[in-house]
Formats: structure tokens, sequence, C-alpha cells
């Protein structure tokens, strides 16, 4: 079973489980994986524009905008006119977006502490180092 072995198919399929159990923490607060990543990066920096967003979350900018228009459906963010490009919006969160980041990450660092069990920081930080330089190998230059 050569597939199963294989270091794509591995990183796929991890990746794969850990959306799926991230998915399943963040079900009790009506929070998806895809909206969790949006999350994170503007509790990283509020008041950022939808395309900045796009790219540091590595999501193309449409699916981008229909991750925010179910964020704001909810009252988490608000888009606001960005007064150096009036073509373009700045994304806030509201106080409940704010709200969420204690509860979310907490909960999420504890699963993600599970995920990892057996793993000694020394085999985190390598295996963080390895999948760097792949990511950074696949990068279009």
């Amino acid at each position: 079973m050569y597939f199963e072995r294989s270091l794509g198919f591995m990183i796929s399929a991890t990746n794969t489980k850990m959306k799926n159990h991230l998915a399943k923490t963040l079900e009790p607060y009506n929070v998806t994986h895809e909206q969790w990543v949006l999350l994170i990066r503007l509790w990283e920096q509020d008041r950022i524009s939808q395309k900045e967003l796009s790219v540091k979350s590595m999501k193309d900018q449409p699916t981008t905008a229909r991750i925010l228009d179910k964020l704001e459906k909810r009252g988490l963010i608000q888009r606001k006119a960005n007064p150096e490009d009036r073509r373009s919006f700045l994304i806030y969160l509201t106080k409940e977006g704010q709200e969420l980041e204690t509860p979310l990450k907490g909960l999420v660092r504890q699963e993600m502490l599970k995920s990892f069990r057996g793993l000694t920081d020394e085999d985190q930080t390598q295996l963080r180092v390895l999948l760097k330089r792949i990511m950074d190998n696949l990068e279009v230059k």
C-alpha cells in the first residue's frame, strides 16, 4: 500500500482529519473551519482590506467574500469604506467577533494539544521546519 504511505497522501489525510476535528470543536459556537481561518487573521490584525485578508488566509477573493458575508450576517464583522481607496472596504471585528477570541482560541488550543500528543517540543519544531520547507518549495516564483 505505497499510496497510503506516500507523504503527499499522509499530509492531505492529516489536513482533512484536522479540519474535520476542528469543525466539530467549533460547532457549538456556530463557526466553521473556513470562518475560523478568517477570524484568526482578524484577531491578529483588525481593520484590514478584503484583498489583504485573502492573501493572509491563503484563500481566493470570491471565497473570502462569501465567508465574510456569513460573518457579517452573524454580526461578527463589519465592512466599512476604506478612506484610502474608495473601491475597497476594510474589515472590522464587531464586539461580538472580538468576544469570541478568548473562548475559541482556548478551545482550539486544547484540542490541538490532543492532536500533538506524544510529540515532543523538538518533534513539533522539526515538523514545522519540514512543512515550511515544503511550502516554500511550492511557492510560485
